[in-house]
């Protein structure tokens, strides 16, 4: 089976309505009274809420009646040029010319241009993958300037029957001259109180390196330095997060050189309380980052336990001064994608012992 649906702005009206069916899934279509276009990809296990003609951003996730969605001061998008507008998000490509926070010399938004891009186009698709039936959202959109970058990013959203979503994103040079790349799949899940995390690499200085360069919207007061030389000296510090106001304002750490499995993958967990979790896997040849951004604040909480990333996500200048920034030459194409969601408690199990096996953190009492 393979068939693909034309979204048009005309298909969103403003009460929901099914636009599609097939076996386990039921897309709903409406838009909001902000004006935003949203699909809901529904099946027996949960749902998965995309704006597909905005930046192709998942907006939100529940799996097993569990919510995956950081906390925000958005409970529903906003019309948006820029993220800082929107940020509520579950997640949203961040890049491609520039990422992460710029410095005080850049010009260039938070996490760049694509993540509120009006698209050009969009499509649902119903197909397989590895032989199991799938809904895509997919489609593109062109990012031309006169005498300047010229690219047509395709990003994607897979559902399938169970709980992990795949985010993609195809990035293709247009331009008669080298292009450079900066990109990062921003996956913002839920802070978990008491959440341990499991990473693919030891929680040692040398490994787990805590970012000591306060961003100029973070307001540090002496408890948030003196948690920030604790995790610089010890990041398995950080790995259980049991006192949820030491994240106040966010922490930002990064996690050099995970470990992968035979397939080229690295994988990274929160563990929740109860047993179950949330997963990250994604090919480190594909991107060669992996950031931690953990925030619990009044208005906004998260754990951004495990990042993809071509880069780290301290501006375009702070990038290139490391060489970070990598280049895409004229008609060259690069694809991305990242897979991550929601775990049961067996499946948790089974994912720390599979994170401690290349290398990463030792399992924790809820999955000895």
């Amino acid at each position: 089976m393979n068939v693909t649906i034309p979204l048009q702005p005309a298909m969103f009206g403003p009460a929901e309505q099914v636009i599609a069916q097939s076996g386990a899934f039921t897309v709903t279509a409406w838009r909001t009274a902000l004006g935003i276009e949203m699909l809901r990809v529904a099946t027996a296990r949960g749902h998965v809420e995309v704006l597909p003609l905005m930046g192709q951003m998942i907006w939100d996730a529940v799996f097993d009646g569990v919510r995956l969605t950081m906390e925000s001061a958005f409970p529903e998008p906003r019309p948006a040029t820029s993220i800082a507008e929107t940020y509520g998000c579950l997640a949203y490509h961040s890049g491609l010319l520039a990422n992460g926070c710029p410095g005080p010399d850049d010009d260039h938004p938070l996490h760049g241009e694509m993540p509120c891009k009006r698209m050009d186009a969009a499509h649902l698709e119903f197909t397989e993958e590895d032989g199991a039936p799938i809904v895509r959202i997919g489609g593109h959109v062109d990012h031309v300037l006169a005498f300047g970058p010229n690219y047509r990013a395709r990003p994607s959203v897979s559902v399938g029957e169970g709980t992990i979503i795949g985010m993609g994103m195809a990035v293709e040079n247009r331009s008669a001259l080298p292009m450079e790349l900066m990109y990062m799949a921003h996956v913002n899940f839920a802070f978990v109180e008491n959440g341990v995390i499991h990473q693919p690499a030891p929680l040692a200085p040398d490994r787990t390196r805590v970012r000591t360069q306060v961003p100029a919207h973070v307001d540090p007061d002496d408890a948030y330095r003196a948690f920030l030389d604790e995790l610089a000296r010890d990041p398995a510090t950080g790995r259980t997060l049991d006192r949820p106001s030491r994240w106040t304002p966010e922490q930002v750490i990064y996690v050099d050189a995970p470990g992968t499995d035979a397939d080229g993958l690295t994988h990274a967990m929160l563990a929740r309380p109860e047993g179950d979790g949330f997963a990250m896997s994604y090919a480190t040849a594909e991107f060669g980052h992996m950031a931690r951004w953990i925030l619990f604040g009044a208005d906004a909480s998260v754990a951004a336990f495990a990042l993809p990333s071509t880069c780290e996500p301290e501006g375009y200048l702070a990038e290139k001064a490391k060489g970070n920034i990598e280049t895409l030459g004229p008609g060259e194409t690069r694809n991305f994608m990242a897979r991550f969601g929601y775990v049961t408690r067996d499946e948790a199990e089974t994912l720390a012992a599979r994170i401690a096996a290349i290398g990463g953190t030792e399992k924790d009492p809820k999955h000895a």
